[in-house]
């Protein structure tokens, strides 16, 4: 077994992103591994705190040993007749210098998520070579940036501008967030009562499985009400802004979107810090769009001039299916968009792949976690059965939907290049932890996978439509 990771170092998103304030926008009692508990006090951590998790827990169970670092996987091709795969490899050396190198698997997990992490969504602004000031994007913050007694404009509504807004506001001058338009964000609590209560009275096992799952069901059950009564979840959150921010007028101009809560990603920040921040002047909300760059700052399409020293663009990700891996079959190349993701986890047409996909509308690591459950289980039926290789094949009829079911920008830009989940049974990717629990953990496998002949994989009875 091997651990291909194509940084220097271990950590993924909590090494990468920087920035001042970074944390979870999940709580830690489901972002946390199940089999480790986390034992903050705070449910959303810090980045600092989450990246020493990451790696405590790795060097526990003897992960560490088992990563290639500074190895790219750059393409990946399966062979029927050998029942392998083969992947070419990009590995940087200490000098900087790259080379290629062959490897060869029997079954391969791509771990990468759904992000491009060397690049962001970066749009382009008119005039922006004529500003004064400094442009940074927090996927790549630059180290050393001082920002105290400056004016700070920071470009975006998302989890990321939520979250740098607050932080940045308690040495800026002054710190501008700008909106084309606005998110649905919501204030939690900074610490989770009822679980301290849990945690004093209970051994540790036993609490931290009963707040986990206290997590689990609040989440699911808030996330169905929004769906299922959207009015009333706009009425809720609206009334929940106005409270936290004291000024009615600002809630329905900036904090009231035209979209139902949960059609993109609800942002949570902690004590209500961001409304804290405007509330008490340190910090503003603007809806406008950006005209163009100019020397002092940025200019509106109001005519308005945000003057500014730094501007971040935090304008969101951009998607990236699998780490940009290029996946043949027996010479053909694989059209992911062809493709359907069976429970989760495993791709039509490709034999022995799987993929770790997390939830949209819940912590990550909890469909991480039964994914790799999947997998585990997967290769145990292969080993029993004695096949060599398995693969998923889509029944007749099954009608195509994206993989995710959001309207947020950064998903509709680039879904496309993604599989597709189907509209029923195993081919339907929910946004459910407890009946994908079920149905992962307990549900039937031989009678879904088809084992690869020799002679090449079966073609899918239906591509979708």
């Amino acid at each position: 077994m091997a651990v291909l990771e194509a940084r220097d170092v271990s950590g993924g998103t909590w090494d990468l992103f920087r920035y001042p304030g970074v944390r979870s926008d999940s709580d830690m009692a489901t972002l946390g591994y199940p089999f480790r508990p986390w034992r903050g006090s705070r449910p959303l951590a810090d980045g600092a705190s989450i990246l020493e998790y990451v790696r405590a827990t790795a060097a526990e169970f003897g992960i560490e040993g088992l990563i290639r670092y500074r190895t790219k996987v750059v393409a990946a091709e399966w062979s029927s007749a050998e029942s392998r795969w083969t992947l070419r490899l990009a590995v940087r050396g200490a000098d900087g210098g790259v080379s290629e190198r062959v490897l060869t698997c029997g079954f391969l997990y791509s771990c990468a998520g759904y992000y491009d992490y060397e690049r962001g969504h970066e749009p382009v602004f008119p005039g922006v070579e004529s500003f004064g000031g400094e442009l940074v994007h927090p996927q790549f913050w630059p180290e050393g940036l001082d920002h105290a007694g400056k004016r700070v404009v920071v470009i975006g509504s998302g989890a990321t501008a939520v979250t740098l807004v607050p932080a940045m506001a308690r040495e800026a001058a002054r710190v501008t967030m700008l909106q084309r338009s606005p998110t649905w964000i919501s204030p939690v609590p900074g610490r989770d009562r009822k679980a301290e209560r849990l945690r004093a009275w209970l051994p540790e096992r036993v609490a931290s499985r009963l707040v986990r799952w206290k997590n689990i069901a609040f989440s699911t059950a808030f996330f169905q009400f929004c769906q299922r009564f959207p009015r009333a979840a706009r009425g809720l959150l609206t009334r929940v802004s106005a409270r936290a921010l004291r000024d009615e007028a600002a809630v329905r101009e900036h904090f009231t979107p035209s979209y139902d809560p949960w059609d993109q990603r609800l942002c949570a920040v902690p004590d209500g810090d961001l409304f804290g921040a405007v509330r008490e002047g340190r910090a503003e909300v603007v809806t406008d769009h950006v005209e163009s760059f100019v020397p002092e700052g940025v200019r509106l399409r109001s005519g308005r001039v945000l003057a500014a020293d730094v501007v971040v663009s935090a304008t969101g990700l951009r998607l990236l299916a699998f780490g940009g891996i290029s996946l043949r079959v027996d010479g053909r190349a694989v059209e992911l968009s062809e493709e359907f993701v069976w429970r989760g986890a495993m791709v039509s047409g490709v034999p022995n792949f799987a993929v770790c996909i997390g939830y949209t509308n819940a912590s990550w690591t909890l469909r991480a976690d039964l994914s790799s459950r999947l997998v585990c289980r997967v290769l145990g039926l292969m080993g029993r059965r004695g096949w060599s290789a398995v693969v998923p094949v889509p029944g007749r009829g099954l009608r195509a939907r994206p993989l995710l079911d959001l309207a947020s920008g950064y998903v509709q830009r680039s879904i496309g290049a993604f599989p597709r989940q189907g509209d029923r049974g195993s081919w339907r990717v929910r946004q459910n932890y407890p009946l994908d629990a079920v149905a992962t953990l307990r549900g039937g496998l031989a009678r879904e996978l088809v084992p690869v002949p020799v002679s090449g994989v079966r073609s899918p009875a239906v591509t979708g439509s």
